[in-house]
């Protein structure tokens, strides 16, 4: 399979994901998950999310296995490749795998010392980063055809190591700097918006991370009064393309109920929950704003009714209704 029958087809298979199809996206990338560097990073990227959303312990293990495999299967292909390009892009997916690496072990051990560990292996993959991405700037790098999927991949990689180790409090930040890591929130947010707007395989991954950030993390964490314009504008062009994205749906929803309008907000996690049957945890993540957006509403019964489902029904959020 050529370079670029492969970037097709995975793009096909994203397009798959956002449209729901989640089974089938991954039945089209499982095949080639031992040959191709990209294959395996959509596949093991779907399955961490899956992970992400269950908390599932089997779940997060087979992500973590998945994403192991497909990180030994891009430095197969950066010792073998001769290309200048291949071997940047063997790289930058190398490095996009480490991280993601340390997530899902972090999710399987909680504790500090697996964090620290896990950091102090992650600064090498973000050194790697800042190389590349001063490789692209500089005269010595000519455009390929296929140039944007990897200037895309490295903002998706600085961005997300940015911003993600930016939202740390500080005294986890303070150990963090052992291991000589630190963030840039403004930077990360810039290169994110930078892999959101080209049309690429982490224009996706820059997009979401965006969304959360802008209508969760920053309520939850609070460190900001979050950006729903900026949200809405990144939403704009997807749910163009994507109408009955559950994942679309799910956020716009998010938007509506910050502004405050409940009942948009509440027809819209409807729909998210209507748009797809196969992803039950996805619902639950629906169900919890829903049990909010009817509590501000002051309809009691219909709160407790979605309260009552993520007591039974989610790992994530044992809500327990009085």
């Amino acid at each position: 399979m050529s370079l670029q029958t492969c970037l097709e087809d995975c793009m096909e298979a994203v397009d798959l994901f956002l449209n729901n199809r989640f089974a089938e996206s991954l039945d089209r990338l499982q095949p080639h998950v031992k040959n191709s560097m990209y294959h395996a990073l959509i596949y093991a990227t779907v399955l961490e999310m899956q992970a992400m959303m269950t908390f599932e312990h089997d779940d997060i293990v087979s992500a973590g296995i998945t994403m192991k495999s497909a990180q030994e299967v891009c430095q197969r292909f950066r010792k073998k490749s001769s290309s200048l390009n291949s071997k940047l892009a063997g790289e930058d997916l190398t490095e996009e795998f480490s991280f993601s690496v340390f997530i899902v072990l972090f999710l399987q051990d909680e504790n500090m010392v697996s964090f620290i560990k896990g950091g102090v292996k992650v600064r090498s993959s973000y050194l790697i980063y800042k190389d590349l991405h001063t490789f692209l700037q500089s005269q010595q790098y000519v455009k390929g055809p296929n140039h944007f999927q990897l200037e895309g991949g490295v903002s998706f990689g600085i961005g997300a190591f940015n911003l993600t180790l930016s939202l740390f409090p500080a005294r986890i930040l303070r150990l963090l700097e052992f291991a000589g890591l630190s963030g840039d929130k403004e930077y990360g947010l810039s290169q994110l918006h930078e892999g959101a707007t080209s049309h690429n395989l982490r224009s996706m991954l820059c997009v979401l991370l965006l969304l959360c950030y802008y209508t969760f993390l920053t309520f939850i964490l609070g460190t900001g009064e979050g950006d729903v314009a900026s949200a809405e504008k990144l939403l704009m062009p997807f749910r163009i393309r994507y109408p009955r994205s559950a994942i679309f749906l799910f956020f716009a929803g998010r938007a509506e109920e910050i502004k405050g309008n409940i009942d948009e907000a509440v027809a819209l996690f409807e729909d998210g929950c209507r748009a797809q049957q196969a992803w039950k945890q996805f619902h639950h993540m629906c169900y919890w704003e829903l049990m909010w957006c009817f509590t501000f509403k002051r309809v009691w019964k219909m709160a407790y009714f979605y309260a009552d489902l993520l007591s039974q029904e989610s790992r994530w959020s044992k809500a327990r209704p009085l």
